[in-house]
């Protein structure tokens, strides 16, 4: 299987220890001289960066969450001179304080290096054509597909998001090879696809999908491998740890995400304790930034629920530690009737009753301090409301209320799903 950096991909366990504790330390180093970071550290107990003796003094340091990035808004974290920086990105959550990314040259050539290594783990070369579907703009995803795509040499599409009559012209027309997008997008290109006169059903040059931001179920994965004939590749990262592919992607044995172990640590932790769980047990993943010089990052939660698969050689040549594909968020978990339970998991229920097509809606109402929850669905003449709401029942452990609708009914989005609606009544 291709590698882009086959040097830094297949360390040995020894190497990437070595690697990981003098990136702890040049990122202390350097978070030191900002008083952002360096209050936080004092206050945790370090009295100076040289405290930081070996890996095993990181549990010492203090965890980093989205609220210090608010905090900081808009560049208090910056470790570099202003005159060094030279690209932002930025999400922001429910409060509306936005998180910022700021990047460095060297952050550049950071990102475009991770982003390199996960084209290349697709069976993506020098001159394929790829397209990219995120928006270009403030989001990150846009922007570190380009990054990646000049890094490995690929023929560029940047057709952005929406228009999805044009996103297929461009994949036809220029006989694109791989594409990026969110997988709730992707429905709606086969919806496009299946409406098209014969002979104009198929894209015959499509190779690869890498889908980033959202959980999908495996069954979500086939039906779309199936109907497009390509492979798809779950992309890991977010705006705080530098932008999509930062911290990896499942290669083509598909047996977990590899973290690229030589530009950041992983840690998997309780997420009402902050202690490590041992490998195998779901927990919150927790990134440290080895290279990142505007803005590092030292025990990030995620509030991603991943395990560690394996720290084992994978099949495909590559040594780093690999994660299990995100199975949903600390913060998005559902609790109804006393059953906890995430949307990846109604999703995985539904894409197992045949007929049932892949839009859906989780709607939930708030009576007087209990929730009642709706699942709508679109499916194929014959499948009921009654067979969806039992089939939930015997997977999820309560019976929800909902309904059935002819495909195509249901709100689209061209853009991230919105799977979750809530309602005060």
């Amino acid at each position: 299987m291709g590698m882009w950096n086959r040097a830094a991909e297949t360390m040995s366990r020894d190497e990437i220890s070595r690697v990981q504790l003098e990136g702890v330390k040049k990122s202390l180093r350097r978070a030191w001289s900002n008083d952002f970071y360096s209050s936080r550290l004092k206050r945790a107990g370090f009295s100076a960066p040289e405290d930081f003796r070996s890996l095993d003094d990181l549990a010492k340091l203090p965890f980093m969450t989205k609220e210090d990035f608010r905090e900081a808004y808009p560049l208090r974290m910056n470790c570099v001179p202003r005159a060094d920086l030279r690209e932002f990105h930025m999400s922001s959550g429910s409060t509306g304080t936005p998180v910022v990314m700021a990047y460095t040259k060297g952050d550049l050539l950071q990102w475009a290096e991770c982003m390199a290594r996960c084209f290349a783990m697709a069976g993506l070369e020098e001159g394929d054509a790829f397209q990219i579907m995120p928006t270009f703009g403030l989001f990150n995803g846009g922007f570190g597909c380009y990054h990646g795509c000049r890094k490995v040499g690929l023929f560029c599409v940047p057709a952005s998001s929406g228009n999805t009559e044009r996103q297929i012209k461009l994949m036809r027309d220029f006989r694109v090879k791989g594409f990026c997008s969110v997988v709730s997008y992707v429905p709606r290109i086969i919806e496009k696809l299946d409406a098209a006169p014969e002979g104009e059903r198929d894209l015959p040059s499509l190779r690869v999908g890498i889908f980033g931001s959202e959980t999908f179920s495996n069954e979500l994965r086939r039906r779309i491998e199936t109907r497009l004939g390509i492979e798809c590749f779950d992309i890991y990262g977010m705006t705080e740890t530098g932008g999509i592919g930062t911290t990896g992607q499942d290669c083509r044995a598909h047996c977990g995400i590899h973290v690229w172990e030589d530009q950041y640590i992983t840690e998997i932790v309780d997420p009402s304790t902050g202690l490590p769980v041992e490998d195998g047990e779901y927990g919150e993943v927790v990134f440290t930034s080895l290279n990142r010089e505007a803005m590092p990052v030292f025990r990030y939660r995620t509030h991603d629920i991943s395990r560690i698969v394996s720290r084992e050689k994978c099949a495909c040549g590559r040594t780093s530690l690999r994660i299990d594909r995100i199975t949903g968020r600390t913060d998005d978990m559902l609790i109804v009737k006393g059953v906890n339970f995430y949307p990846r998991q109604v999703e995985e229920a539904l894409m197992e009753i045949p007929g049932v097509k892949d839009e859906f809606q989780i709607i939930l109402e708030e009576h007087n301090g209990m929730t009642d929850v709706t699942v709508n669905v679109e499916a194929d003449e014959g499948v009921t409301g009654h067979a969806v709401a039992k089939h939930l029942r015997e997977r999820l452990g309560f019976l929800p209320k909902g309904d059935v609708f002819k495909p195509g009914t249901l709100p689209r989005s061209e853009g991230k799903a919105k799977r979750v609606i809530r309602k005060q009544v």
